[in-house]
């Protein structure tokens, strides 16, 4: 395995072991990123993509946890810093939906949608700040969706957790830009995942509303997560990427 420098640290995808999270993890690791693999359940899905990233002869270790605990979060970053210095790329991809319409939604529901969407990614933005001030470097880039700005029925307390986590994004983004550390965001629109795989209305939401009529590819988003997280963004700050094939440009289909 390479070699890994403590001065620069290593990379965190949170909810890592499959679909989004697991390209990002991949595609952060081939731009020469030290990856940890973060999890809370599937334990066998994010071993196997830290056993893909090793067999590329790259270094990457598996993270368990519920970041949604701050105490856990505490210990998951100083196992990391123990290891690698410091996490000086933060990707807050762990997601969950818990679909309803509004007035059905149990307070379960509502309060797990957003402690792992949304609090998960306070909790360990918030613990992997210092190290990236004091460094003056430091990448934080959290997953969140078109919905946040253009929501769909029975999905209330997903979109709200996307939205928020919006505005956690361009709140932090101001609170660091002095800093050497920029806080983005990429919105990715309908990609065939095992979040959406369940939705029988995909295909047909694909064909409709998507101006380039297919679901996005896992590299396109990881490639715009690589992009965010590399030296070529350094001037970008507080934005959130939409990667949606032109969903979000669209007012409605005239089909």
């Amino acid at each position: 395995m390479k070699s890994v420098s403590s001065e620069r640290g290593c990379a965190l995808v949170t909810g890592g072991g499959r679909g989004i999270g697991a390209q990002i993890a991949l595609t952060l690791s081939a731009a020469g990123w030290p990856v940890a693999v973060g999890y809370r359940s599937d334990r066998q899905k994010s071993e196997e993509v830290v056993t893909a990233i090793q067999r590329r002869g790259n270094v990457a270790v598996a993270a368990p946890g519920d970041l949604s605990d701050p105490d856990v979060v505490e210990k998951v970053f100083a196992a990391l810093e123990e290891r690698f210095g410091r996490v000086a790329v933060l990707v807050n991809n762990a997601g969950i939906r818990a679909d309803g319409i509004s007035t059905g939604l149990s307070d379960d529901d509502w309060e797990s949608v957003m402690a792992t969407n949304v609090s998960a990614a306070f909790w360990t933005s918030r613990q992997a700040l210092p190290s990236m001030i004091r460094a003056r470097h430091g990448r934080i880039i959290n997953v969140s969706s078109f919905v946040a700005e253009r929501a769909i029925a029975g999905i209330a307390n997903y979109a709200a957790s996307k939205a928020a986590l919006s505005g956690l994004t361009r709140a932090m983004a101001i609170e660091v830009a002095r800093r050497g550390v920029t806080v983005n965001a990429v919105a990715p629109g309908l990609v065939a995942t095992d979040l959406t795989q369940d939705l029988s209305h995909f295909s047909k939401s694909v064909e409709r509303g998507v101006p380039m009529q297919r679901p996005a590819d896992l590299t396109e988003i990881a490639d715009g997560v690589r992009f965010l997280a590399s030296d070529a963004a350094s001037y970008i700050t507080g934005h959130t990427l939409a990667i949606d094939g032109g969903l979000s440009a669209m007012a409605f289909s005239v089909n």
